[in-house]
């Protein structure tokens, strides 16, 4: 798929593959030195993957895309007693991150739009589709209410103050380049 090879400015294979382990390394072990609140977890995980979108070609985005949720199911924190109902979350918090990347890819790198109107609708699509999402599994009796909130305003949150994060790293490392 031609969207995921599209970056900001061009990186070596090299440098693209060191910064794949970094945010793989960073996503992975931020909810286990972080953990809590999750609004400084979820804050650095969407300023990687905005920056990883912007910056990574192909499945070298898969990692920071994967890792985080599954460090934090794996920590077993984040809700407490009720993090064992995560794991119904894990496969669509994957699509959530997903939906943030291709976001960046297609309006930001593809269409050429502005970074900011690219980061409303990228954080109102993941945080959307999540919300909706845990609606529908609250709503079969899957998940407690407390991942309505976690899952939409925390989220939309988290994308947008992340996204504005990421602004500022990618146009650092863009200028450093």
């Amino acid at each position: 798929m031609r969207l995921l090879n599209l970056q900001d400015y061009f990186l070596g294979e090299a440098y693209q593959y060191f910064e794949m382990i970094v945010y793989s390394a960073a996503g992975f072990f931020i909810p286990f030195f972080i953990g809590h609140p999750q609004i400084a977890v979820g804050i650095i995980v969407n300023a990687m993957l905005i920056t990883a979108a912007l910056n990574l070609k192909g499945w070298k985005i898969a990692p920071i895309v994967i890792l985080p949720a599954l460090a934090m199911l794996s920590r077993g924190m984040l809700f407490g007693p009720f993090t064992i109902y995560l794991v119904y979350m894990v496969p669509f918090i994957w699509i959530g991150n997903t939906i943030l990347v291709l976001s960046f890819k297609y309006f930001k790198l593809r269409k050429k739009q502005n970074y900011w109107l690219t980061l409303v609708l990228g954080a109102f699509f993941k945080s959307g589709f999540l919300f909706l999402t845990a609606f529908a599994l609250y709503s079969l009796g899957i998940i407690p209410v407390i991942f309505l909130a976690a899952m939409g305003a925390m989220q939309l949150v988290t994308a947008l103050i992340g996204g504005a994060a990421g602004y500022g790293v990618h146009n650092l490392k863009k200028w450093l380049a």
